[in-house]
C-alpha cells in the first residue's frame, strides 16, 4: 500500500485519467472528489460484494454525471 500526505486542494493522479481531489479535510472527515471515465466503477471499500451477499443488500456505485461530479447510483440487475 502506498501512504501520501496530501493537504486541502492537493491532487492525486491514477494512470492517465483518475485524478482524486482532497476537497476538504475537517477533523477526522476528508472528503475527495473524484474525476474518473464514467466506465470506472467506484464503490466505497466497505460496500465489497461478499459483505453485501451476507447482509442482503444492494451495492450503492459511484459514477460521474455530465459535470463530473460522482452520483451515486444502485446497479441494475
Amino acid at each position: 500500500m502506498l501512504v501520501l500526505s496530501r493537504k486541502e486542494s492537493e491532487q492525486l493522479l491514477i494512470g492517465d485519467n483518475i485524478v482524486l481531489t482532497i476537497n476538504r479535510i475537517s477533523g477526522n472527515r476528508v472528503a475527495i472528489g473524484i474525476e474518473a471515465p464514467r466506465d470506472v466503477r467506484i464503490v466505497r471499500g466497505e460496500l465489497n460484494r461478499h459483505e453485501i451477499s451476507a447482509k442482503g443488500s444492494a451495492p450503492v456505485a459511484m459514477s460521474m454525471d455530465e459535470t463530473n461530479v460522482a452520483v451515486a447510483s444502485k446497479p441494475h440487475d
